[in-house]
């Protein structure tokens, strides 16, 4: 498999999956057994031809994840730092997303938690101080700011303690 048109072909079907970063695609075609020459000429047929564009591609990344599946701006700059999109790129299709965004994201993940507990559940004040711990702790794990995570649990925490019949 060395000719120019089967490469691309191959880079081809990697793109109907879905867009890659530039280094995804050299990644992927160099595991293909494709020359190391043969793919970084492809590469910059791909570019000329807008086939590649790391912008556009962490722009959509961080539009789709943030909407999604409910990811931060901290998960968000680590996924594109593995997909080799360089940092500037990163921090300019994270910019796209709003703090109010972020944390209304946040407060939906919280409440669909939240949602499945009782306020009985808040009255040991152990209790109530390993639910946050776990909710605050699935904040981070999707990328949200500790101090946001912390306030966005206390809130709902405490909403539900005060929706307890006394």
């Amino acid at each position: 498999m060395t000719d120019d048109r089967s490469i691309y072909d191959a880079a081809l079907r990697l793109l109907a999956v879905r867009a890659r970063s530039c280094d995804e695609m050299r990644t992927r075609l160099l595991r293909k057994d494709f020359a190391t020459e043969q793919v970084d000429e492809l590469i910059d047929r791909l570019l000329r031809e807008r086939l590649l564009d790391d912008t556009d591609f962490a722009t959509e990344w961080v539009r789709s994840r943030h909407e999604h599946s409910g990811k931060g701006r901290t998960a968000l700059r680590h996924e594109l730092r593995t997909k080799g999109v360089a940092a500037e790129v990163i921090e300019g299709a994270l910019a796209e997303i709003d703090t109010d965004d972020e944390r209304v994201q946040a407060m939906r993940l919280v409440e669909k938690k939240v949602a499945r507990l009782d306020a009985v559940d808040l009255v040991d004040r152990d209790d109530r101080l390993r639910h946050r711990r776990r909710l605050v702790a699935m904040l981070a794990r999707r990328g949200f700011p500790a101090p946001m995570s912390i306030e966005i649990v206390d809130e709902a925490l405490d909403a539900l303690a005060h929706s307890a019949p006394h």
